[in-house]
């Protein structure tokens, strides 16, 4: 259950491969060839999830990438992995650059589809190194350029030298040093939001939500107020096919009365369950049997300091299939 995301995916991908053309069948590319592609998928889902921040995105870009991996002469090729890391960086920058007009229209706030998994071993397994996939960072990710984010990710994120940066954007290496060096900057003092960072054991983030998910429950007004800190932030995510909230809701007195409405107008209708988003200690919320919400927190260690609720049906949809 915990990998649905990657065998929606995979099935997709094959689904691909077996109709590619009458005439250049699946069969056609050996066992070889597609143990190869298979085995570097996950990270290449990661690079290319992490560059659009949706699961449709990624899969599209992976499909692409796999027809073109079909086409070439794999033989000529002095490392697939290089040749395939370059082209799904490029063709994860064409799609950036397509959708930014869809998301400078976006109703409200545009943020990540999460992924969930309710254990350690679900689908952040597939996109490696969880504590590089946070929602906090991906949507600080969004005010980079499409290249600043190639370079940051492949350098920040998955340790690529900056000579096969240079190739796989087709700049010079001084050029992507810079990228990285500004896309740096902006990570570490965003525009919106609190850093996307902090070093925080996963028992503690567990336990501070497990308080914070029973006093949402309960509706318990001071207990919730005290977990979280004076500046907490929350933004949502509707996508205009819900109600979310209009504005950053700021400041603990606030974003606790949201939650107590909420239990009180609800009451026994409202059903958390702690599970992983992105990799970190999250929570879906359930009204009347059916998912309301994913949720994704940032805490400090000891308060919640920003919290990022996505309740766009359309980003819930493969959660509420899994869960």
């Amino acid at each position: 259950m915990g990998n649905l995301s990657q065998d929606h995916g995979l099935g997709r991908l094959m689904a691909t491969m077996t109709s590619i053309s009458p005439c250049t069948s699946y069969l056609s590319v050996s066992d070889t060839d597609t143990a190869a592609f298979m085995a570097l998928r996950p990270r290449l889902f990661g690079l290319a999830y992490r560059m659009l921040g949706t699961r449709a995105d990624a899969d599209d870009v992976l499909q692409e990438a796999w027809l073109r991996w079909h086409r070439t002469d794999r033989a000529a090729l002095q490392s697939g992995e290089a040749w395939l890391v370059t082209v799904v960086t490029r063709l994860a920058i064409d799609r950036l650059r397509a959708v930014k007009a869809e998301r400078e229209a976006y109703v409200g706030f545009w943020l990540p589809e999460p992924l969930v998994a309710v254990d350690d071993q679900g689908p952040e397994v597939l996109v490696e190194l969880a504590d590089d996939l946070s929602m906090a960072l991906l949507r600080v990710l969004e005010q980079l350029s499409p290249e600043e984010r190639a370079a940051f990710l492949l350098r920040q994120v998955f340790d690529h030298d900056y000579a096969d940066i240079a190739v796989t954007l087709g700049k010079s290496e001084a050029a992507c040093r810079q990228l990285v060096h500004r896309a740096g900057l902006r990570v570490k003092q965003p525009h919106d939001g609190p850093p996307p960072r902090f070093s925080v054991p996963r028992a503690r983030h567990r336990a501070l939500l497990a308080r914070f998910m029973q006093a949402a429950q309960k509706g318990d007004r001071a207990s919730l107020q005290a977990l979280l800190a004076d500046d907490v932030e929350l933004m949502g995510d509707g996508g205009g096919r819900v109600a979310s909230v209009a504005h950053v809701l700021r400041g603990a007195f606030r974003v606790t009365n949201l939650y107590w409405a909420v239990a009180r107008r609800l009451g026994e209708q409202i059903r958390y369950r702690q599970v992983l988003v992105n990799g970190e200690p999250g929570l879906l919320r359930y009204v009347g049997g059916q998912l309301e919400s994913a949720q994704s927190f940032v805490m400090d260690g000891e308060r919640i300091v920003a919290v990022y609720v996505v309740r766009n049906p359309d980003k819930l949809a493969g959660i509420a299939l899994q869960a």
